[in-house]
C-alpha cells in the first residue's frame, strides 16, 4: 500500500509527492523537524512537540506554517489515512523556496514548506531490545553549539550512528570536554541507587520532549533526579543507563566502549521508568 503523505497543505500518495530543488531545507539544511509517536492509533505528548516546534521556529526567526489545531488535524488526518496503530509521523519546516540560492534569509513573502509522513512501527511499545538493551560506543560531539534547536542538520548524528554500526554496537553517545552530552538521536542518563542523573538542558543538548515526561514521572515515583554533566567513567561505575526518545521511550543501556554496565542487563530503575512511560502516556493520547 502506498503512504499519504503531506505537502503544503495536500495529501497525496508518496510517490508523487515533491519539493522544489530550490527548497532552503534542500539546499541549506533551512530547517526544523519533529517526530511524535503514535500510540493505539493516538497522538503521544502532541503538545510537547508542538510547543518545541514554535520554540525552533523561534529561534530560527522562521514563521509557523499553519495553526496549531490545523497541525493537530493533519497528524490525525495522516494516521487515520494510513491506517497507523503503532509509529510516528515526522514533520519537517523548512523556511521555503525563495526561487534561487542565496545564503541571505528570503524575505517575509517566502512561504514555508511544510511536509509530513508516517512509518509504522509495530513493536513501538513492546520492542524487543528493551528486553536486552542497547549497546553503545562514546564518540567525539563536533556538532555545531546551538543543539538545542531541532534542526535537520543530522549529518554527524548519521556519521555517529554508522561509526556505532561498523562497530557492532547499537547507537553512540557523545562526548565534549570529557562529558556525555547526548545519544544521536535521544537523551543520556545513569543511575546510582535510587538518583537518575542526566545533563542540564542547555544549548549543549536537545531538550527532549520524553525527557521531560520522565523526569517528571521519576520524580513522581519519589527518584531522586540529578541534572549535571557526566563522565565516560561513571557511565562504567553506574548501576544502570538509559536513553530516551520519542521512537525508542525508556531504552536499557547496557554497554560502552565494550564495559559493561551494572549487571549488563536491564536493570529494576529503567524496567520501572520505561512502564511508567508508556502507561501514562497512552492515558493522556490523543
Amino acid at each position: 500500500m502506498t503512504r499519504t503523505v503531506y505537502v503544503n497543505g495536500t495529501y497525496l500518495p508518496e510517490d508523487q509527492a515533491t519539493v522544489s530543488v530550490f527548497d532552503r531545507g534542500f539546499l541549506m539544511a533551512d530547517g526544523v523537524y519533529e517526530v511524535t509517536s503514535v500510540l493505539d492509533g493516538k497522538l503521544i505528548d502532541f503538545d510537547g512537540h508542538t510547543r518545541r516546534l514554535h520554540r525552533s521556529l523561534s529561534e530560527l526567526e522562521m514563521q509557523a506554517p499553519c495553526s496549531d489545531d490545523d497541525l493537530l488535524e493533519m497528524h490525525r488526518e495522516l494516521v487515520r489515512r494510513n491506517g497507523i496503530d503503532q509509529g510516528m509521523i515526522y514533520l519537517q519546516v523548512t523556511r521555503g523556496n525563495p526561487g534561487d540560492r542565496s545564503f541571505l534569509f528570503p524575505d517575509g513573502s517566502v512561504k514555508p514548506t511544510i511536509v509530513a509522513f508516517t512509518q509504522a512501527i509495530p513493536t513501538l511499545a513492546d520492542a524487543p531490545a528493551a528486553k536486552t538493551g542497547f549497546k553503545v560506543i562514546s564518540v567525539p560531539d563536533i556538532r555545531w553549539g546551538r543543539r538545542d534547536i531541532k534542526t535537520v542538520q543530522l549529518l554527524y548524528p548519521s556519521m555517529a550512528k554508522m561509526m556505532a554500526k561498523k562497530a557492532g554496537v547499537d547507537d553512540s553517545w557523545m562526548v565534549e570536554d570529557g562529558h556525555v552530552t547526548e545519544g544521536t538521536s535521544n537523551n543520556a542518563y545513569i543511575i546510582k541507587g535510587n538518583r537518575i542523573i542526566t545533563r542540564q538542558l542547555s544549548n549543549d543538548i536537545l531538550h527532549g520532549i520524553t525527557r521531560t515526561a520522565v523526569l517528571r514521572f521519576a520524580a513522581e515515583a519519589q527518584f531522586e533526579v540529578e541534572e549535571r554533566p557526566f563522565t565516560v567513567e561513571e557511565v562504567k561505575q553506574a548501576d544502570e543507563a538509559f536513553a530516551t526518545a520519542a521512537t525508542i521511550f525508556v531504552m536499557p543501556v547496557v554497554e560502552i566502549d565494550g564495559a559493561q554496565i551494572g549487571a549488563g542487563k536491564p536493570g529494576p530503575v529503567t524496567a520501572r521508568l520505561r512502564e511508567l512511560y508508556i502507561e501514562e502516556m497512552r492515558k493522556a493520547a490523543v
